[in-house]
């Protein structure tokens, strides 16, 4: 037996690529995961840790174009695009504003809220049944508003959560400091997700890979993805830094990396990395609020644990460039000093940035390739990796061995970019 072949190679150990090889081997195939560095490494590692139906509503509505646009001045920015000249980060924006019209944020809101339930109904067995210790708590979440204008703003996103059948509650400022004594005065009104949950992402992810290897599946770490080798169209081999496998199916899970390794397949991915930021503190404040919080005028996510606090979210688009941006980390720390009490947790704090994976139409590339016959793609999640892993590694697993999909794929094919 040839003990680097396996039924299905995932490439990329991450949040997504550990969830699909979890149900593939539910379903009894092999399975063989590399990844460059060690599991969970990457943007599952650092981001807020929320499970968000409530994120239903994709960035591309009407107006987003200008606040973009508005963006270039401001190195804070919630939403910041880098203006230096990059043509392959212009060819995004350009599709992207192109599809900031109703029409397509309402295409993409469904099939978002369609994989996001999905998930969120999966996960609580999930951990159940698998016995992931991750701290896994279904307290909803409060998004919190200190200007009415910007409540007002977020209607189209209200309207399309209660199409979509998920639960809303619409507080006034009172009833929203009764609710969550951690905010400070000021407060205009919220919105209750009481559907929402939240999560410990680190130990989540470490959960799974611990999963899949005691269900028999072999995760390879050290193994970045340098070369494929071909027959005809169908992709034999892949040449990584940790040895040479294959597969009868490969998968392609590797977020942000994925257009990266795309260009060797003759693949051009409409993705880009947003880059985010998050602040973790080894304990929450002794004020810290009961609720994961989003502080909307701010864009800053609030996630308290058992074990620690952490404050994240911000994009930036500013291509593959690395490292911490000090600019963007205060910009955190002001934005939750506006809204709460104690914004900040104790003990040690620990900055951490990530590329998330953003499509051009903000909906999620899951499926067969159009390119490559034994070719899959789960990937361009964007921030919602945590959310949408469990229904996607369902839904890929379901494609990949013949099974009946608990939701319609046809959103999420890659064939409607050709790939």
């Amino acid at each position: 037996m040839d003990r680097s072949q396996s039924d299905v190679l995932i490439l990329g150990g991450g949040v997504i690529g550990l969830a699909c090889a979890l149900y593939l081997l539910k379903r009894g195939a092999s399975v063989r995961v590399l990844e460059q560095g060690l599991p969970g490494s990457g943007s599952s590692h650092g981001n807020c840790g929320t499970v968000t139906p409530s994120h239903a509503a994709p960035l591309t509505m009407p107006g987003m174009v200008g606040v973009a646009l508005r963006s270039l001045l401001r190195r804070d920015a919630p939403l910041y695009v880098n203006p230096r000249p990059d043509a392959a980060r212009a060819r995004w924006l350009l599709g992207f504003a192109r599809r900031c019209n109703w029409r397509d944020f309402e295409r993409a809101g469904e099939a978002r809220g369609a994989i996001l339930s999905r998930s969120r109904a999966l996960l609580d067995d999930l951990v159940a049944n698998e016995g992931l210790d991750c701290e896994f708590e279904s307290t909803g979440e409060l998004y919190v508003y200190r200007d009415a204008r910007t409540l007002l703003a977020d209607r189209p996103h209200v309207d399309l959560l209660r199409r979509l059948g998920m639960e809303v509650s619409e507080l006034d400022g009172d009833a929203a400091l009764a609710l969550e004594p951690a905010l400070r005065e000021g407060v205009a009104g919220a919105l209750l997700h009481p559907g929402d949950a939240r999560l410990r992402p680190d130990q989540y992810v470490a959960e799974l890979a611990r999963r899949v290897r005691e269900q028999g599946g072999a995760i390879e770490t050290g193994a970045r993805v340098d070369e494929f080798v071909f027959d005809g169209t169908r992709i034999s081999h892949v040449r990584t830094t940790g040895g040479v496998f294959g597969g009868e199916r490969v998968v392609m899970a590797l977020g942000a990396w994925s257009p990266l390794v795309g260009r060797l397949l003759d693949i051009r991915l409409p993705m880009q990395p947003g880059k985010g930021y998050s602040l973790t503190w080894e304990r929450p404040p002794s004020r810290a609020p009961h609720h994961s919080l989003v502080l909307r005028e701010a864009a800053v996510c609030v996630t308290p644990w058992r074990s620690g606090y952490r404050l994240g979210s911000t994009m930036e688009f500013s291509g593959f460039e690395p490292g911490l941006n000090d600019v963007r980390i205060d910009a955190l720390r002001r934005g939750a000093a506006a809204y709460l009490h104690e914004p900040e947790g104790q003990g040690e704090v620990v900055p951490w940035w990530g590329w998330r994976p953003m499509s051009v139409d903000e909906v999620p590339i899951i499926g067969t390739s159009t390119r490559w016959s034994n070719l899959a793609y789960a990937t361009a999640h964007g921030m919602l990796g945590i959310s949408m892993s469990a229904a996607t590694g369902e839904l890929l697993a379901d494609l990949l061995t013949g099974a009946t999909p608990a939701i319609d794929p046809a959103p999420f094919a890659p064939g409607r970019f050709a790939l």
